[in-house]
């Protein structure tokens, strides 16, 4: 077999892509393979393997077990909050799956029908969306924990046959109650006679026998009929994922089955080089994208092992929590978010726990979430010794837009980018009138269309509105809403969001590459830089630090230093002259900085926070130093 290179495999899925994505298809076991990879008859809505037929919870379990790795361990749990261990092999991983399959089917789920998951990171949560899928089922996960009227919008859009949930969902310094927002979300989406099955979780307040009719999942499960795997077509819905951050009616991702399945699987081989029996541990949570990708579906299509940890980087118990994973279970690759490692750093800048566990296994450290800033990349690397590959990707692509594919050919890596477009993204950077700009110039990122297989095919229930949210800004393309900038040799960098773009006396500048700057100072753990109205200059560059355990600095004597830095590496035309030390920074639980909710209070305007904000309590401490005086909101 030819081994292609990067080059080859990207310029062949931009000129050959039915051959490159039928190829790639081959590695998935197909009731009826597909003979078409594309079909553009609705464009601009396209359609992967339109003529397949295939079942995605087959592809992940049962197939290992009769290509005779059913002894292999598929999933392990590992919860520090509880200090438990366990391990499902592949046979009885597929077993279980089946079972609860079992007990859906008899409470009326069928193939089409929704099933909105919301749980805990426990194996339930896995075994809930992969026996959906058994059934040609549409699962949609909410990030356990969310506010009941989150909650609601969710199940008044995707309207569900029946609700999974558990006991509750443990957190370092508290237990958060599921059962009673659950209740209240039912009622509020006007729903309340919809099935509801419970994984009872001991210390929890409120006990299922409170809730009249709802359904013990250990009950139900022990008197289930294992169902079989249902065919679908590959066009056929597997979720729908809601974005985080959506205010009003929220935006359903929906996701299919083929395109999903294949590209996951080409993603495994080549992008994180891990295949049967590797071990992977994705450091997310089941709710988000990253969990969906690569804690359940994408390791386990693969054949390997995936880890799902109930815990935290840091105070579960301390700063070596994750190197205690690695050790533990022999993991190969870790896939983290900067803002996990950012606090590991934070509270153990030397990496000194480091020594107490062995993390030879470990092969690559891949991060996503947020942009990776070059200090964090540089400590990461030179504390673990491995390989540490930036790359870049959203909730709506589900895979990485780019990276650097290790499995494919290891290509340098450079700090501060996710590196190359990977195989079927089209990548461009245009200017406000979609006009592509030189190498080394910042400008809006696109992706011609079609977008490659696994990414979303349409928004749940309307498509205007995908059509008018992502690709109107750009004809024909679409539009990621992020900034960034090709160098010489092709590689992308990626800055921030657009609206992180600001303008200081008619100079358009970005926030991200002010942050990379203040983020090489040795004091500094993390940083965000938002632009502030002003009546003179239009916008004016504000940052805000928070500072590594341990450091001693005077804070007068670190802004001058950072101001310093950003006039040294930006330019005076930056009039960077505002820092502020703070103890936390805002941030969503999958990790990105709440910067636009920072800039409109610091501006005084209305502002929504979130329902994706990790910890509330944060944008109280903060709004003396955004607003002095402000009282609240």
């Amino acid at each position: 077999m030819v081994t292609k290179s990067y080059q080859d495999s990207y310029g062949q899925s931009l000129a050959k892509p039915e051959d490159f994505w039928l190829d790639a298809a081959a590695k998935i076991s197909w009731t009826e393979p597909p003979q078409q990879a594309v079909d553009s008859s609705t464009a601009p809505l396209f359609r992967w393997f339109p003529d397949g037929v295939l079942n995605t919870s087959y592809n992940a379990l049962d197939r290992h077990v009769e290509a005779g790795r059913g002894d292999q361990d598929a999933l392990i749990y590992d919860s520090a909050m509880l200090g438990i261990q366990q391990r499902f092999t592949y046979a009885e991983l597929t077993g279980l799956v089946a079972r609860f399959a079992g007990v859906l089917r008899r409470h009326g789920v069928g193939k089409g029908d929704r099933v909105v998951i919301y749980m805990p990171m426990i194996p339930e949560a896995a075994i809930a969306m992969l026996a959906t899928a058994r059934l040609g089922a549409v699962h949609s996960v909410v990030f356990g924990g969310f506010a009941p009227k989150e909650l609601a919008s969710r199940i008044k859009d995707a309207a569900p046959a029946l609700v999974v949930t558990a006991s509750g969902g443990i957190e370092p310094s508290r237990r958060i109650e599921y059962l009673p927002a659950v209740a209240e979300a039912l009622q509020l989406a006007g729903v309340s006679d919809l099935p509801v099955i419970v994984r009872s979780r001991e210390g929890f307040a409120s006990p299922l026998s409170d809730h009249a009719g709802w359904l013990d999942w250990d009950a139900e499960i022990a008197s289930a009929e294992p169902a079989a795997p249902v065919d679908v077509k590959a066009t056929d819905p597997l979720y729908i994922l809601y974005t985080s951050g959506t205010t009003g009616s929220p935006k359903g991702v929906v996701r299919d089955n083929g395109g999903h399945a294949v590209a996951l699987s080409w993603t495994m081989e080549n992008i994180y080089d891990i295949g049967p029996g590797d071990v992977m541990w994705t450091a997310s949570d089941v709710g988000w994208v990253v969990g969906h990708s690569y804690i359940v579906y994408g390791p386990l299509l693969a054949g390997a092992t995936t880890v799902l940890y109930e815990g935290k980087p840091v105070g579960t118990p301390d700063a070596g929590a994750f190197w205690r994973v690695i050790g533990d279970h022999k993991v190969n690759v870790l896939f983290t978010a900067p803002t996990a490692l950012r606090a590991i750093r934070k509270a153990d800048p030397e990496a000194r726990l480091l020594q107490d566990h062995d993390i030879s296994s470990l092969r690559t450290l891949f991060a996503a979430g947020e942009r990776l800033d070059t200090d964090t990349f540089h400590w990461a690397s030179q504390s673990l010794g491995v390989p540490v590959v930036d790359h870049w990707w959203q909730t709506e692509t589900g895979w990485a837009i780019c990276a650097n594919p290790r499995g494919l050919e290891q290509l340098p890596i450079k700090a501060g980018s996710p590196s190359v477009p990977m195989p079927g993204f089209r990548l461009n950077i245009v200017d406000g009138l979609g006009e592509e700009v030189a190498a080394g110039k910042e400008g809006n990122i696109v992706l011609g269309l079609p977008l490659p297989p696994g990414t979303l095919t349409t928004l749940w229930g309307d498509d205007e509105r995908y059509i008018s949210s992502y690709l109107q800004a750009f004809e024909g393309v679409y539009a990621t809403g992020d900034s960034g900038y090709r160098d010489d040799d092709g590689y992308v960098f990626v800055m921030g969001r657009t609206d992180d773009i600001i303008n200081v006396a008619g100079h358009r500048l970005s926030t991200g590459a002010m942050e990379q700057v203040i983020g090489q100072h040795p004091a500094v753990a993390e940083c965000a830089v938002i632009g502030l109205a002003d009546p003179l200059k239009g916008q004016r560059a504000s940052g805000y630090v928070v500072l590594k355990s341990g450091v001693d600095v005077a804070e007068d004597i670190l802004v001058k230093d950072l101001i310093a830095l950003v006039r040294r590496d930006i330019g005076a035309v930056a009039d960077f002259k505002h820092v502020a030390v703070v103890e936390a920074l805002p941030k969503t639980r999958s990790g990105k900085i709440l910067r636009k909710t920072m800039r409109q209070i610091a501006d005084g305007e209305e502002y929504v926070v979130p329902s994706t904000i990790e910890d509330a309590g944060v944008i109280d401490q903060l709004i003396g130093t955004l607003r002095p005086g402000a009282a609240g909101h």
